[in-house]
């Protein structure tokens, strides 16, 4: 099994060196509860710090305590207010770069923006844009959890750790579906067979993939550069020259590659937001058979009805890390379960300030992980 092993849940990490300072950089009091858990681990006092909102709605940092030479390690977790949460990030670590800080860390467990990672026709790649102003406002590293394309990281021109949640929700597979062993793990389209054939290896189990209608894709129709070109291009055209058109995508019938009848189907994904697709998969498992469906998912976003929608569903559980605060919807949903993964951010924060390697955090991950 791909497991890290740490000091046991509960006990206080030793940190051998001061100047280590803990900030949370949330205005937003029911996403601060990460933090607590990692200061608790690491054996540390919360940092003194005023994070509000003025009336006009601009954010206001003020730190209460002396950051000259030390290690600032602040960690925010996104609030439904993804902009408002950025913002606050942004001021705190300029108020620390200003302070005289010796080093900034970011502990951003959900990088937000992440999915605006590709050029999309007239769009803009958002996650490069965020990731220059973070660099820019004076963060020197960036600890954050499975990053929606590993290829963010390059969009960073400081060290950038990207950890993995995977251990811990391996471990619930084994310790809380009793007879897992007779599950298949399923990717909800091609795009996420990797992640699927990452889980299915490492507990020795099948796999199985749905590819056709149940997958979103964006249409082509409304650019304008499948526009005729105007008469004056048209003149410019070489006769002889015929640019051939690329065959527009045609999704297929639905198909589930894979055996599924008579087992337990696991979804894994890294992200559950939108949670329409995860339904349709749902109920596309239970007509070839599956008798129990869990979903899996590093990142539950959970947006507007998706606990309402998950409790009228086919899906008899959902297991989210705790990386955004999902209390709300836990109380609507009770199929809503927790996983906490405080420990492995708590013992990054352990070895970045104590100089100790990384490469303990990330045994037995391969380039497809």
């Amino acid at each position: 099994m791909f497991c890290v092993p740490f000091t046991e849940t509960g006990a206080i990490m030793n940190i051998t060196k001061g100047g280590l300072v803990l900030f949370s950089a949330n205005s937003n009091s029911s996403c601060m509860e990460l933090s607590k858990r990692i200061a608790e681990r690491l054996g540390v006092e919360m940092g003194k710090v005023q994070v509000y909102q003025e009336p006009n709605r601009e954010t206001r940092v003020q730190i209460q305590e002396s950051v000259r030479g030390k290690d600032v390690f602040i960690i925010q977790t996104v609030s439904k207010d993804v902009n408002t949460t950025i913002m606050e990030l942004l001021i705190m670590v300029y108020a620390c770069k200003t302070s005289c800080a010796k080093s900034i860390i970011g502990v951003i467990p959900y990088f937000p923006y992440s999915k605006q990672c590709k050029m999309r026709k007239r769009g803009s790649i958002v996650s490069k844009l965020l990731a220059s102003m973070m660099c820019k406002a004076g963060l020197t590293h960036l600890i954050t959890m499975d990053l929606h394309q590993k290829e963010i990281q390059g969009f960073f021109n400081i060290p950038v750790d990207n950890l993995r949640a995977s251990p811990f929700l391996l471990q619930y597979i084994q310790e809380e579906i009793p007879d897992y062993r007779n599950a298949v793990i399923v990717a909800k389209s091609p795009a996420s067979a990797k992640r699927a054939q990452s889980f299915a290896e490492r507990l020795r189990l099948g796999i199985a993939v749905i590819h056709g209608e149940a997958q979103d894709a964006e249409s082509d129709m409304v650019d304008g550069r499948h526009s005729p070109p105007t008469a004056k291009n048209v003149a410019a055209i070489h006769p002889s020259l015929e640019i051939p058109m690329l065959i527009p995508k045609e999704k297929p019938p639905i198909t589930v590659v894979g055996d599924v009848g008579g087992r337990i189907a696991i979804i894994v994904d890294d992200i559950i937001d939108d949670v329409d697709s995860f339904l349709a998969a749902a109920e596309t498992l239970k007509e070839r058979g599956a008798y129990k469906i869990f979903v899996m998912a590093t990142h539950g976003l959970l947006s507007s009805d998706a606990p309402r929608l998950i409790e009228e569903s086919a899906i008899d559980e959902v297991v989210v890390t705790n990386t955004i605060p999902h209390e709300i919807q836990k109380l609507q949903c009770p199929k809503i379960k927790t996983v906490d993964i405080s420990m492995i951010l708590s013992e990054a924060i352990r070895r970045i300030h104590n100089g100790e390697s990384m490469s303990y955090l990330f045994r037995n991950i391969g380039l497809d992980d």
